[in-house]
């Protein structure tokens, strides 16, 4: 009876996972909160960088994905050079490494607003101080416009860039960029990837590909509020996904619904404490693979914006869809 005991107290924590199906956040230790939109690259010394909105871009370090994480400061302390409200108060950064420069990729906008634009800096070194705001993408939006110019990710297929976004209205686009990606190329235009016309609520796309495929990771729900405005049970962020052969287009989900007329797969979404998890990226990491990161309310802790945590999980692949 008292080892009977021993095997229930120590099962008991991981049941919300079991049930669920869905893999708790691993371990994350230092700073693990100032994680909104988060975005992971590893410079070759080994050192993690996080980059989040808020705070005119977020910068934290580690030696490691778990940690510990630190906080570094702003990086651009003076806002955006592009002259729209909200320059002050920089979203959803998206940093790539192109040859020897480090592309930070960011937005400009006010919550609810359709006056945004993508903007850019760049660095050698990404350490704070060393970032160069090089201003607007060209990528930008008003009530003229059919998508949200916001939320950007850069996908190199094959040696030509794409900026997917967009965030609400008609959803997430695409459109190439130049072959050193500062700007949209001469003549391109942006096109739809993905669209549900049911609720619109899609946005913070991420393109990866692994094996075949390009598997089209987006958030898709209501993202912050959750201590004013609590949505319905199942209308808060989570994580989906589709995939196509291109990365251009032809997304489907794993029923093959085409991922422009509301299909999409479910990756990751609340479970036991984990609420709202969103804001997603992948990154192939040198130690553990692919990892899924994102960020999340632990809902023991509170559900404010503020309390948004730093979460990741190792992705496996091995189905042809990723599972966490």
């Amino acid at each position: 009876m008292l080892s009977l005991k021993i095997l229930v107290a120590a099962v008991l924590p991981f049941l919300p996972s079991l049930v669920s199906g869905y893999a708790n956040p691993l371990a994350c230790s230092g700073t693990c909160t100032n994680a909104h939109d988060p975005s992971i690259i590893r410079r070759s010394d080994g050192t993690y960088f996080r980059f989040s909105t808020g705070g005119k871009i977020a910068i934290h370090t580690a030696p490691d994905i778990t940690g510990p994480w630190t906080y570094k400061g702003a990086a651009l302390p003076s806002g955006s050079s592009i002259d729209i409200a909200g320059k002050d108060d920089l979203w959803a950064p998206s940093v790539h490494q192109i040859g020897s420069l480090y592309y930070l990729y960011y937005s400009v906008s006010t919550f609810g607003s359709q006056t945004s634009a993508i903007g850019l800096a760049r660095s050698s070194t990404m350490d704070v101080g060393s970032w160069t705001d090089v201003g607007s993408t060209g990528i930008k939006s008003d009530s003229s416009k059919a998508y949200n110019a916001i939320d950007p990710a850069l996908i190199d297929a094959d040696g030509t860039y794409y900026l997917t976004f967009g965030s609400f209205w008609k959803d997430l686009y695409q459109v190439q960029m130049k072959g050193t990606p500062t700007a949209v190329a001469s003549g391109s235009s942006a096109y739809q990837v993905a669209y549900d016309p049911a609720t619109t609520a899609e946005e913070g796309a991420f393109i990866f590909k692994y094996g075949s495929y390009y598997y089209l990771f987006y958030s898709k729900g209501q993202c912050c509020g959750y201590d004013s405005s609590k949505p319905a049970a199942g209308k808060e962020y989570k994580i989906m996904v589709c995939r196509s052969s291109t990365a251009t287009g032809g997304f489907v989900d794993k029923s093959g619904v085409s991922c422009t007329n509301g299909g999409g797969t479910v990756v990751l979404e609340s479970h036991g404490t984990v609420y709202g998890p969103g804001g997603q990226g992948v990154y192939q990491d040198p130690t553990y693979g692919p990892i899924l990161y994102y960020h999340y309310v632990d809902t023991t802790i509170g559900y404010a914006d503020g309390d948004k945590r730093f979460g990741w999980n190792k992705i496996s692949f091995s189905s042809g869809w990723p599972v966490v």
